[in-house]
């Protein structure tokens, strides 16, 4: 199922996340550090959903409260609760 998330306190504007039973198939982010967000979604392919979320959660870019991998983090719970319902 894929699921789209406008972030929020973050330079990149949207993000798609493909997760199937529980494991991310796609990460797709528009906008921010085009490198750095490419290389994570990468990274995230083929990893338990859960598991990328505790990594991801609470990072922060520099005085901001949130950062690009910290609002992936949401969505990839969003797009959990929206399967599970």
């Amino acid at each position: 199922m894929e699921h789209i998330y406008r972030p929020r306190g973050v330079c990149s504007r949207e993000m798609r996340v493909e997760v199937e039973d529980g494991i991310i198939r796609r990460v797709e982010v528009v906008g921010g550090c085009n490198g750095n967000l490419k290389g994570i979604s990468r990274l995230l392919v083929g990893m338990r959903a859960e598991d990328a979320i505790e990594k991801l959660e609470g990072i922060r870019c520099g005085f901001k409260p949130t950062s690009c991998p910290d609002q992936l983090s949401k969505a990839l719970r969003e797009c959990l609760k929206k399967q599970a319902n």
